[in-house]
């Protein structure tokens, strides 16, 4: 026999591969051809790897090729290998090849990469996982296991490429690549070059048709169904056959939520909002939503669980709203954390406690641990260059200052980070710097401050993170974060700030000073916590026993994973660290982002006022959570997924079948005779809602939501296949498989409604309402699928779930939060014009500053007659203002004559 192999050729990994495995069974002569020498003399085109048998025959295809050198083994073939095969070869293969033509020819890197095979390589995983086998069809090593290595290794040998929460996956890689043969094989193909050893091969291959469309669609993609061993159905279906006996006893309400040794403590905070605005959408899915999902979801598994927020009140975005309102920094605090909760309370997030920054609990913990870092050489004191407004008479705090980016070049920078490349920013390093309040230019002058010394608690930090990263789920955008950091070596950090708004500086000298808010925000989380308890420090002196999870956008990482955890280390306190740091991208508003002041985009006070109930805001919003990548809001997406998932999916499903048990069985669930192919189902089922506790376990909670949505679909399909509405009007035989058919859907309907607990509480609720769930299986979702609503249970009065969204409707929303609010309004008077928006921005810009100086006048007391040709100035802006607007211009409220 002759192999031809060519070197970047990926097909020749696996055969060389099988070949090693089969060394010594018959006569092999291994030659290495060029990518373009024809050695099948019948085929047009020229085609490696070949295998030439002593017959004179040819085989050319890579798996064909494998299986040959298998049998020389003694190998004996099974379906499940054959399986195996035919899923590399129409599922795995051109999501491979789509990933591959990304990194090789194109230079792409990252999700680009990752995403198109992202549902392959969880796939493998998950029945690595669910087997409980080492290899894929079984205890041994198989022709599949090879032919799935040589495919993968190109890409995988890269550890970027090989997501760390895949464990099955990871270690089944590992053990396949630490193999001789395969060892072998890698050397001869790659030639220690890597994946570029293919960029030839791969330059002459045409573009992928995976590549149009495949990693920006939101569509869902059909899952195959898994093949099922007998003892999964046997398990499966005792398990179902317990039914509600299976299921633990109720956890015991405790209030304060309190650690319990022996448990699973499960502490969650998201990032606290600034309460100097208005959350929107993109705030909302980034923190708060998406911890509630988790905090929902561990309440369902019986984990003991607190879920803390609060605003973040101190700083200078405070001061900097307070002005613009005018109003004192508390009032403002005051104000919007109402708002905040409000919104909250509207979304149905489900907070154990929301509290706010400015408490003395915050000023008695930031400053504890101040006093702790000082004592033990971990503060710095020097004299920092700052900008000063001369025309405003004060230091500038970062957030009072905006100039172009030093980095990237942007011209919206921030005077402490860049929202575009995200790099942090000493304020002086700003081009062009303005001040926010009064547009002037500062200049540079000399103030003492204290910083923390971060390279000193460097190797501390990276200690911890040495021992938490591995086996964490931290996402993989928070470990690139933090890594980078690391790698650039850390710097020491200004703690301090010239203003008053702010928790103050026990040290003389600084007495004027207060603490700089990315120092004591992330504090703010105990202060919050000691004022839901007066035990505060058993959840947060307390790592042993408990497991911190913190949700945020990738911005908040840096001060979440470095700046608090080396305060927290610093002060050598026992305090409890992130276990867990779990950081969304961003969220786009259409094509562009988010803008309050441009009228763009759905602000949290906004979406209640659409009239779509907040259970449809919370679907949407984590069907397309931004992991991994940015995403984007979408009215039209939003109504084409209600119309589809929730109406014509979920919705239609779950009515149905509480319909038919209404309709034909009087409100009782029938008897259910099961058959083989309902057992398959119920096993199907029980492995979906695995999977489902597999991704949330791990966070993914986009993704285990679509296992939600698959369920719903198996459960459409059972019905449709098996005709309840027909069988019911047939024989005994036809009427008992009606029953059966009910009963078992039933049953699938109140599965749902627990596992959209998380998602959607109220349709949660809404659902077990209907089919009159019993309690305990409300509040606890078990591993496996359990009949929970046995014959004779009697469900209540079922009504539809969702409502369809209208195009007009839609389109009419879509114009409203466009930008264009003011030009669309029916308020605007008539014969007025309004302006573009970033004349309107300029013009609330002067405003703002001729407010501040009518105010800084009144403080002053200084000469009416002065005052008043200022405030005659401030009059005129507003006019001009209301006009661009294109609102009608007040008239004039003075004093009647009498």
């Amino acid at each position: 026999m002759r192999l031809f192999v060519s070197e970047g050729a990926p097909g020749s990994l696996p055969v060389l591969a099988a070949a090693g495995r089969a060394q010594g069974r018959a006569e092999l002569l291994i030659s290495t051809v060029g990518p373009e020498e024809c050695v099948v003399p019948f085929l047009t085109r020229p085609k490696v790897p070949v295998l030439q048998l002593d017959s004179g025959n040819y085989l050319f295809s890579t798996s064909a090729i494998c299986r040959y050198f298998f049998l020389l083994s003694g190998w004996e073939q099974d379906d499940l290998t054959n399986q195996w095969l035919e899923w590399e070869a129409t599922e795995l293969q051109p999501a491979l090849s789509a990933a591959l033509y990304y990194l090789v020819v194109q230079g792409k890197k990252g999700e680009d990469v990752l995403g198109p095979v992202r549902r392959a390589l969880t796939h493998i995983d998950h029945s690595l996982s669910r087997r409980s086998c080492p290899f894929l069809a079984g205890e041994t090593e198989s022709l599949a296991d090879i032919v799935l290595w040589g495919a993968l290794y190109p890409l995988l040998q890269d550890p970027s490429y090989l997501p760390e929460e895949l464990g099955a996956l990871h270690s089944w890689f590992q053990t396949l690549s630490s193999q001789e043969p395969c060892q072998r094989a890698a050397e001869t193909v790659l030639k220690q070059q890597g994946v570029l050893a293919l960029r030839p091969y791969l330059q002459k291959q045409p573009q992928p048709s995976s590549l149009e469309g495949r990693l920006v669609s939101n569509e869902p993609e059909e899952e195959e169904l898994a093949t099922l061993s007998e003892e999964e159905i046997a398990v499966a279906v005792a398990a179902w056959e317990k039914g509600l006996e299976s299921l633990p006893p109720l956890r015991p309400q405790q209030n304060p939520v309190l650690p319990v040794a022996g448990e699973r403590n499960v502490l969650i905070t998201s990032a606290l909002p600034y309460v100097n605005n208005v959350p929107h959408l993109g705030n909302i899915i980034g923190c708060v939503l998406s911890a509630d999902v988790f905090a929902r979801y561990s309440r369902l598994c019986q984990w003991n669980t607190l879920y803390l927020c609060g605003t973040d009140e101190y700083g200078t975005a405070t001061e900097t709203k307070a002005m613009e309102e005018g109003l004192t920094p508390q009032e403002i605090c005051d104000k919007y954390h109402v708002i905040h909760a409000d919104i909250y309370r509207w979304f149905n997030i489900s907070f154990d406690f929301f509290g706010r920054t400015t408490t003395p609990q915050q000023t008695k913990i930031t400053q504890d641990i101040f006093q702790r870092l000082l004592a033990r050489g971990f503060v710095l004191q020097d004299t920092v260059e700052q900008l000063r407004c001369e025309h405003c008479a004060r230091f500038l705090a970062d957030r009072f200052v905006e100039g172009v980016c030093p980095f990237c070049g942007y011209e919206e920078a921030r005077g402490d980070q860049c929202d575009k490349c995200g790099k942090l920013i000493n304020a002086i390093e700003l081009k062009k710097p303005q001040c926010k309040v009064c547009r002037s230019c500062p200049v540079v002058k000399s103030s003492q401050h204290l910083f923390l010394d971060l390279p000193k608690l460097a190797a501390r930090v990276e200690e911890w993170l040495e021992k938490t990263l591995p086996g964490s789920d931290w996402t993989a955008n928070a470990r690139f974060i933090i890594r980078s950091w690391l790698r650039d070596g850390l710097k020491p950090r200004c703690i301090t700030r010239d203003l008053k708004w702010g928790t103050p500086v026990p040290l003389e000298g600084f007495e004027d000073k207060v603490f700089y808010v990315w120092f004591d925000a992330t504090i703010g989380y105990l202060s919050i916590t000691a004022n839901y308890t007066d035990q505060w420090e058993k959840w947060w002196k307390n790592p042993e026993q408990v497991n911190l999870y913190q949700f945020m956008a990738k911005d908040n990482v840096p001060f979440h994973g470095i700046v608090f955890p080396s305060s927290a280390l610093g002060a050598e306190d026992n305090y409890t660290l992130v276990s867990h740091l779990i950081a969304t991208e961003y969220l786009n508003y259409e094509d562009g982002k988010f803008s309050k002041s441009r009228g763009v985009g759905v602000f949290g006070d906004m979406a209640q006022d659409t009239g779509i109930p907040a259970d449809i805001w919370r679907f949407y919003l984590l069907y397309i959570r931004p992991e991994g990548q940015d995403s984007a809001f979408s009215w039209t997406d939003m109504l084409f997924k209600n119309n589809s998932e929730l109406l014509n999916n979920l919705g239609n499903f779950i009515n149905r079948a509480g319909m038919f048990v209404s309709k034909f069985f009087g409100g009782f669930v029938p008897e259910m005779v099961l058959t083989s192919d309902d057992q398959r189902l119920l096993t199907h089922i029980t492995l979906e809602l695995q999977h489902y506790h597999q991704l949330l376990e791990k966070v993914r909670i986009r993704d285990a939501l679509r296992s939600i949505l698959t369920i719903s679909r198996h459960g459409n399909q059972y019905i449709q296949v098996n005709e309840p509405w027909k069988r019911i009007k047939g024989g005994e035989a036809d009427r008992q498989r009606a029953g059966t058919v009910t009963g078992l859907a039933v049953n699938i309907a109140a599965l749902l409604s627990v596992m959209l607990q998380p998602y959607m509480p109220t349709v949660s609720a809404t659902i077990q309402a209907q089919l009159q769930l019993p309690p305990p299986a409300c509040s606890i979702l078990p591993t496996n699928f359990l009949c929970t609503l046995p014959a004779g249970h009697q469900i209540g009065t079922v009504s539809p779930l969702f409502q369809k969204l209208e195009n007009d409707q839609i389109e009419s929303l879509k114009q409203r939060f466009s930008g264009g609010q003011a030009k669309a309004s029916p308020k605007t008077a008539a014969g007025l014009t309004t302006a573009g928006p970033q004349q309107i921005q300029a013009l609330t810009e002067e405003v703002t500053k001729q407010g501040n100086i009518v105010r800084e006048l009144k403080a002053q007391k200084a000469d009416k007659n002065q005052i008043a040709a200022e405030v005659a100035k401030l009059l005129d802006l507003k006019k001009q203002l209301a006009l661009a607007e294109g609102k009608p211009l007040e008239t004039s409220k003075g004093k009647k004559k009498k």
